[in-house]
């Protein structure tokens, strides 16, 4: 419990209906999609950059924890208040700005939904590129503070790509700005790039501007079975290294497959060991020529079936398979535990067959669905970590599965973030000097190390 002068002074700042401390509300805020939890002593709701710059002085003074959070769809731990203190969350402040599709930007609030960002741009032939899985849901704020991908990022990139400026209120509770509404600004460090993917461990962001792209003109999407997972990756790498760059090309193994179809019935190919869901757009003469040369090259790599996405509801059931991966995996078992190795595009076939053996080996049904098209992959075991015999089979695959990614010049994350999950894994992919690095910056921008303490650094 924080104490009652405490208290009292975060209540003097958002009032009583924007403050909790009862433990079944504190109990909303104590987990993510990770498996750990940790309660927080109170949870406040900010309505403006004024609010959370008083909060921040007021936890500074006192050395609270401060934890930001948005709509808790991490699933890698990093909103979890390890070191109790202060949840501090963005859901109120849900504001879009600004929609200027002339300059090509848009300024939002860090609690505007992502998918709440595209409906507002659709309208004027706009979109914003990052289209994490949980799009419907996670904030704009969230996918800064992790630098969330998505299936689109093979070709458009990820969330970083996309900041022109922020507002950052930093732990000291002064509010800071870079960046602008220009798409060339080189004013200066790119301090973007410096909080965009921090986890909240350097500032919280009050506003920021994003860049927005035309919708294309065209878009092609087809759904492509292969009778061995082996040829499926193969064919990844072919059309990668031809030079096409799809938007999207998804990976799902026959595990992943059969386990969407037992729950959404969406007449998906139950034998195919994998299957790739290919998106192209563009102009409609380039994305034809495209779709010719895709389809030559994945039949040379066997496939068994295309399927074409002839009307809008063709792409959305197909996209639909694709989205919903992870929350029926999450039906298997009473847990389950989703991780994110990159590897470089060429290594996907073999990555595939060692994560095959490390579920062979510790007798796990692993499910592989992957951004292959960029070597992002998401191993996901469903488990109950109540079986202690079992959870400790799986925290080995995981732990073989990261060595794994490193050893094939791989990364720990694409998009999820390390938060609780991998900190202690980034001395394979980081060495000492690079992490004390780190440190020091977080250090000299929160000396007091009250912006989500125990995490990555």
């Amino acid at each position: 419990m924080l104490d009652i002068k405490i208290k009292n002074q975060l209540i003097e700042v958002v009032g009583q209906n924007r403050y909790l401390d009862r433990k079944e509300e504190l109990a909303c805020f104590s987990y993510d999609a990770f498996i750990k939890e940790a309660m927080p002593d109170a949870v406040v709701f900010v309505q403006t950059a004024d609010e959370v710059a008083r909060i921040l002085k007021v936890a500074s003074e006192h050395k609270v924890p401060v934890t930001g959070r948005g709509a808790g769809t991490s699933v890698c731990g990093a909103p979890i208040p390890v070191k109790n203190g202060i949840v501090l969350c963005f859901s109120k402040m849900d504001k879009i700005i600004e929609i200027n599709t002339a300059d090509r930007y848009i300024v939002v609030e860090p609690g505007v939904v992502n998918a709440d960002i595209q409906n507002a741009l659709a309208p004027s032939g706009f979109f914003y590129p990052p289209d994490p899985g949980s799009m419907n849901t996670s904030t704009i704020g969230g996918n800064i503070a992790q630098n969330a991908g998505g299936p689109r990022c093979l070709k458009y990139g990820v969330t970083m790509d996309y900041i022109l400026g922020m507002e950052v209120v930093l732990a000291s509770g002064k509010i800071v700005k870079f960046g602008s509404k220009n798409i060339k600004d080189v004013t200066g460090y790119k301090l973007c790039s410096l909080f965009c993917g921090s986890e909240g461990t350097l500032g919280l962001v009050t506003q920021v501007i994003l860049k927005v792209l035309p919708i294309p003109e065209t878009v092609k999407t087809m759904l492509v079975t292969f009778g061995k997972l082996d040829h499926t990756a193969r064919a990844v790498s072919d059309i990668i290294g031809s030079g096409i760059l799809p938007a999207a090309m998804e990976l799902m193994d026959k595990m992943t497959v059969n386990a969407i179809e037992d729950s959404s019935h969406l007449g998906l190919d139950r034998k195919a060991e994998g299957t790739l869901l290919i998106e192209i757009d563009g102009v409609k003469e380039a994305c034809e020529k495209e779709m010719d040369n895709i389809i030559e090259r994945v039949k040379k790599q066997g496939a068994l079936d295309i399927q074409y996405a002839q009307t809008p509801e063709d792409r959305e059931r197909l996209w639909t398979a694709r989205r919903s991966a992870y929350g029926v995996f999450a039906k298997l078992a009473p847990d389950i535990l989703s991780e994110d190795v990159t590897v470089p595009v060429s290594k996907v076939p073999v990555m595939i067959k060692r994560i095959n053996k490390i579920g062979e080996r510790h007798g796990l049904k692993i499910g592989v669905l992957a951004h292959a098209g960029d070597g992002n992959m998401h191993p996901l075991i469903p488990a109950d970590r109540n079986n202690k015999e079992e959870w400790v089979r799986v925290e080995k695959a995981f732990d073989e599965i990261f060595h794994a990614a490193a050893e094939l010049d791989g990364t720990l994350s694409g998009e999820h973030g390390i938060g609780l999950a991998k900190s202690d894994y980034l001395p394979l992919v980081m060495n000492k000097d690079t992490i004390e690095l780190m440190s020091r910056i977080k250090h000299a921008v929160d000396p007091d190390n009250i912006l989500n303490p125990g995490k990555f650094v």
